[in-house]
C-alpha cells in the first residue's frame, strides 16, 4: 500500500492528497490544476504562509530575506537551484520580511538572509546568512 502525502498547492493553497510514488511525476492541484511542484521558490504573503506550511507533509525551507541585502541578492541564485534539485523532497518559499514584518517578527528574524526548515508549521532549524549551493545541500539532508 503506498504512503499519501498532504502537499499545498503553492497557487491556492488547497491541500492535495498525493501517493508517495507519484511525487516526482508532476502531479497537479485538483482545484486550480496547477503544478505541486514547479522547481522554483514560492513568495508567500503571511495568509499564504499558514496554509501552504502548515498542512505540508514534507519539510519547507524559508527564506527570509529582503531587496536591500547584499548577502540575499547572492543567495538568491542558489535558493532557486536548490528548489530544482531537492523538490519535491522540500517545498522552498520565500518571505520579504520588508513586506511581511510580522511574519518575520514571528519567527524572530535577526538578520537576513535567514533560512528555516519547518515540518508542519514547527521550526526544526535555522541557518543565518548567505550558502553556497554545496553547504546548503549539506545543511538540508539532516532533515528529509
Amino acid at each position: 500500500m503506498s504512503q499519501i502525502k498532504l502537499i499545498s498547492c503553492p497557487s491556492c493553497q488547497t491541500p492535495n492528497r498525493v501517493p508517495t510514488e507519484k511525487l516526482t511525476a508532476k502531479p497537479v492541484c485538483g482545484r486550480c490544476r496547477v503544478l505541486l511542484f514547479q522547481g522554483v521558490p514560492v513568495e508567500l504573503t503571511m495568509a499564504q504562509f499558514d496554509k501552504l506550511v502548515k498542512s505540508s507533509d514534507i519539510p519547507v525551507v524559508v527564506d527570509f530575506w529582503a531587496s536591500w541585502c547584499g548577502p540575499c541578492k547572492m543567495m538568491a541564485p542558489v535558493f532557486e537551484q536548490a528548489a530544482k534539485q531537492f523538490e519535491p523532497r522540500f517545498r522552498f518559499v520565500k518571505v520579504n520580511t520588508e513586506v511581511e514584518q510580522a511574519l518575520a517578527a514571528r519567527y524572530s528574524i535577526r538578520s537576513i538572509p535567514t533560512l528555516l526548515v519547518l515540518n508542519r508549521g514547527v521550526e526544526v532549524a535555522r541557518q543565518a546568512g548567505a550558502m553556497d549551493l554545496t553547504n546548503l545541500s549539506r545543511w538540508l539532508s539532516g532533515y528529509e
